[in-house]
């Protein structure tokens, strides 16, 4: 491959220092929307170097753990200070690594300040409480962290996903080991090097790069492995799942194949906005991304007029260009994935009624960009609606009642999200009792969610047991002893 940038070398950090790894073998991460564009040579590191880190963080966790809450909030509030001076530049940076649109990058930086200011305040709340006793004792019980955390992340928000991980591990007072996507290793080191210049002590954050199928497995099934938290697909989380031990505690937060139901009340114009934000949005790169379509058969043909003209007037190119809408797929196995998934829908009888192909006209030809597609005529066994495509590309079926539209919303192996849009009261308060979901929207995008409230999913978008995300998410990072005096 032809390098048009100079080419800068990395390192991982371990222990409080950046170490070349033991390999002496590095990646490169390139631009999406060029891909002759370098970002730099990232270790390919192997198990001696996870090895290395996880003794680190163990090493270093009782001293952490003893560290006082306000100590540690300090240290994430410099953080989050350092993120948001470099905002601009480290969103310029995510863009040309991720290839999502500047606007939207420089915002997941910000959001990702706010999220370390979040968990700095609400490591003021970890309690305790005090239990009646029958025989006079004095009994309560205390939170104490886990130990040592694998924070395991993917590419499509490199920054604000670790953040929302490892803030609250580190609060807790447990030590971290993060292994970012290899897709985004530059944007998930912006986030590190702001948390080590902030003064997190030798070993408390622990940063290596490489691929899973060489360091994975040990960072999940290593016995000084107290939790794992993984974002990404199901099927990885399925393999985490075997591979940890029973005593290792798990957050799996995985895929997702949201519906929205379009009712017959709805503003069909701001029904089509909300899709259009839903599904692409991020160039349909989100777990949480809009699908999959519901239509009332009255208004059906309206919103499917104006959704295809909405869609061609969507600008695809580099996201660091004003007035792109969508930029790149994030590397050539997405837009080989999105281009065969086009290719299975219409073999399987649906209707492509726009979008769905390659550009390559001009400098699109340098990167992995697609038109984004509408498909009609579908059925519910077709795999471009039960199966998980991460792209632009969204299914619309027409349903003749609200039950029908529930009913086929629910009919999936996942239950990230999903939403609705309408101005009726009663169908708004079914939709919320009986979709099987774990976030649902009203009049809003299944894209988008706040950073103090829980996230997480139902069936195979998530284990279900702990959430990301707000106070809740602390949970996951504690255990209790119970005291008797």
């Amino acid at each position: 491959m032809a390098i048009t940038t100079g080419t800068k070398t990395y390192k991982n950090l371990i222990n409080g220092e950046w170490t070349v790894p033991f390999s002496e073998q590095y990646f490169e991460s390139s631009n999406p929307a060029n891909k002759e564009e370098s970002l730099g040579q990232f270790p390919a590191s192997n198990i001696e170097d996870a090895e290395r880190a996880i003794v680190s963080a163990r090493q270093a966790q009782k001293s952490w753990a003893a560290y006082s809450p306000s100590k540690k909030a300090a240290i994430l509030y410099k953080a989050a200070d350092l993120l948001e001076d470099r905002a601009e530049e480290y969103g310029r940076e995510l863009t040309r690594e991720e290839g999502k649109i500047l606007s939207q990058a420089i915002m997941e930086v910000k959001r990702s300040a706010q999220t370390l200011r979040y968990y700095a305040s609400e490591g003021l709340n970890v309690t305790g409480a005090t239990i009646p006793s029958d025989d006079g004792s004095f009994v309560y019980t205390k939170m104490e962290p886990l130990g040592v955390v694998s924070v395991i992340t993917p590419w499509n928000f490199p920054i604000s996903i670790p953040a929302r991980k490892i803030a609250p591990a580190l609060v807790t007072g447990n030590t971290v080991i993060f292994k970012p996507a290899s897709e985004t290793p530059l944007s998930a080191l912006r986030l590190v090097e702001c948390l080590h210049e902030a003064g997190l002590p030798a070993g408390v954050l622990n940063f290596i790069t490489g691929s899973a199928s060489k360091i994975g497995n040990i960072l999940v099934s290593h016995p000084e492995i107290n939790a794992v938290t993984f974002t990404g697909s199901t099927y990885a989380g399925e393999q985490i799942h075997k591979a940890a031990s029973f005593k290792t505690r798990l957050q799996l937060e995985l895929g997702g194949k949201n519906p929205l139901i379009v009712m017959d009340d709805a503003n069909i114009d701001e029904a089509v906005s909300t899709t259009i934000a839903g599904g692409f949005s991020l160039t349909g790169q989100a777990c949480t991304g809009t699908s999959r379509v519901l239509v009332m058969e009255s208004v059906y043909d309206s919103y499917v007029q104006k959704l295809v003209e909405a869609t061609e007037k969507l600008t695809v190119g580099d996201g660091m260009e004003e007035g792109v809408k969508l930029g790149p797929l994030a590397n050539a196995k997405q837009l080989e994935t999105v281009l065969e998934y086009v290719e299975i829908g219409k073999a399987e009888g649906a209707t492509l009624l726009t979008g769905g192909q390659q550009l390559t006209d001009g400098k699109l030809g340098n990167g992995y960009y697609v038109s984004p597609a509408i498909f009609v005529d579908v059925t519910p066994g077709m795999r471009m609606v039960r199966e998980e495509i991460f792209g632009p590309v969204i299914a619309v079926m027409k349903v003749s009642s609200l039950n029908e539209g529930i009913q086929l919303a629910n009919d999936t192996e996942y239950g990230l999200a999903a939403a609705i849009c309408t101005s009726n009261e009663q169908a708004i308060s079914r939709f919320i009792q009986e979709i099987e979901a774990g976030m649902v929207k009203v009049n809003k995008p299944t894209t988008g969610v706040a950073y103090n409230v829980p996230f997480g999913g139902v069936k195979n978008s998530s284990t279900a047991t702990y959430r990301e995300s707000g106070r809740d998410a602390l949970a996951f990072y504690v255990q209790s002893k119970t005291v008797y005096r």
